[in-house]
Formats: C-alpha cells, structure tokens, sequence
C-alpha cells in the first residue's frame, strides 16, 4: 500500500497541463454538486450516486448536466467496487443552446488508506464506457488521488473543518472517435483544493477551486459540493 500512495502522490504532484485557447480560459465556472452514498443494513451491498449542475460561467451558461448512480459492494472496509450508469448533457460555450448528450457504464475501485493520525488517503480507480452523440463507442481511464485532512480535531465527524484536496487523471482508450475525428490519449486533468466542514457525522460540504486542463485550454471552476451519506 506504501507503493501505491508514493506513486499516486507523484501522479498528484505531476499533471498541470495549460494549452492553447478553445473557451475564455480567463472566465471562472461554477460546478454545484451533490454526492450520496448508502449502504443496506447488515449487507455488503449499498448504492451511491451524484448530480452535477456544471457552468461555463457562474450560472446560466450549462457546461453539463450530470446525473449518475451506481451499485456498490464493499467485501471489507478496505475498498469498494462500483457498477453504475451516468447520462450526461454537454452544452456548448457561450451564447449556443447546442448540447450533445452521453450515457456511460463505468467500474471503479474505491481504495481508502489513513497515512496517519490526521490525514485520510483514497485512491479511485475508474473504468467508463461511453456512447457520445454522433461519435463512436470510446472508453477511458480516469484515476484519482483524494487527500483530506481535519484541522480541529483528528478525524472527519461531525464540526471537523477540513482541507479537501486530489487531483484526477483522465486518459482515452481510443484516439479515432469516428468520423474522421481523433483525440489525444491525454484526455484531461483536475487540480482541486477546497476548505470543508462537517455538519453531521454523516453529512459535509466543502467550497474550492478546481483547475481542469486538456489539450485545449486550462480553466478555472469554483466548486460547491454537499456529500452525504445515510
């Protein structure tokens, strides 16, 4: 497990990637999001899921409408795995009202670590399988690198206030997306930090600031997100 967290923290510290203009790269978004998890009572089984209401701007101009949940199994605490569906609606830059839309399978393995007495460490890795409108099947790799650390008391229960810090890698399993049309195997990145607060035990918010970069562009987004659990 000391491998795996020396590698990904490489992987964390490695990827930021700014290139040449395709969107007012200058003009910070806004993503507002809310993720839940569940787990049946005496089972290995529970269910998760998130929406996500994504701006190019701070409201009004839809990146993406994101609406995904999955089945999870957790054979013990030391990771879960995930079957789930997401259907995503991607809206164009701008003044356009044009949207593409996507449904998507994915796997993931949720793999959490405590490195010590105030720092809380999860690995997920994430398979998808993607059907975009007017593009072929595509599938892609993502892995994320989470770090949280409490401030005010040594874990993250209830009035702990929090740093909530990862960073996610994307990468293409296709370059020919049909159509004459390729991507690059590099698909994209996010850099994320954000200050949060538990309210319950089981029920936190944070507020922060991601940094998404593909080939494209490298742009700003302020990040709400309410994570719940019951």
């Amino acid at each position: 497990m000391k491998k795996i967290a020396l590698t990904s923290i490489f992987i964390f510290c490695l990827f930021n990637v700014s290139n040449a203009q395709e969107v007012d790269d200058s003009q910070t978004g806004a993503w507002y999001m809310y993720f839940w998890n569940t787990q049946l009572e005496n089972s290995k089984w529970g269910f998760q899921g998130d929406i996500q209401y994504r701006n190019w701007d701070l409201i009004g101009d839809l990146e993406q409408l994101l609406l995904r949940g999955g089945v999870t199994y957790s054979p013990n605490n030391n990771i879960k795995f995930t079957l789930g569906y997401g259907n995503i609606t991607t809206g164009e830059f701008g003044d356009g009202n044009e949207t593409v839309s996507e449904s998507r399978i994915y796997q993931e393995a949720l793999i959490p670590q405590k490195i010590s007495n105030h720092v809380y460490l999860t690995h997920r890795f994430r398979y998808e399988q993607r059907w975009v409108q007017d593009q072929d099947f595509r599938t892609r790799y993502r892995y994320n690198l989470f770090l949280n650390v409490p401030l005010n008391q040594p874990n993250l229960n209830k009035n702990a206030i929090y740093i909530a810090l990862y960073n996610e890698l994307f990468i293409n399993g296709q370059r020919e997306i049909g159509s004459g049309q390729t991507v690059e195997l590099f698909d994209r990145n996010r850099l994320y930090s954000a200050l949060g607060y538990a309210i319950k035990d089981n029920l936190k918010v944070q507020a922060g600031y991601m940094e998404q970069s593909n080939d494209n562009y490298s742009k700003g987004q302020l990040q709400l997100s309410l994570h719940h659990t019951f």
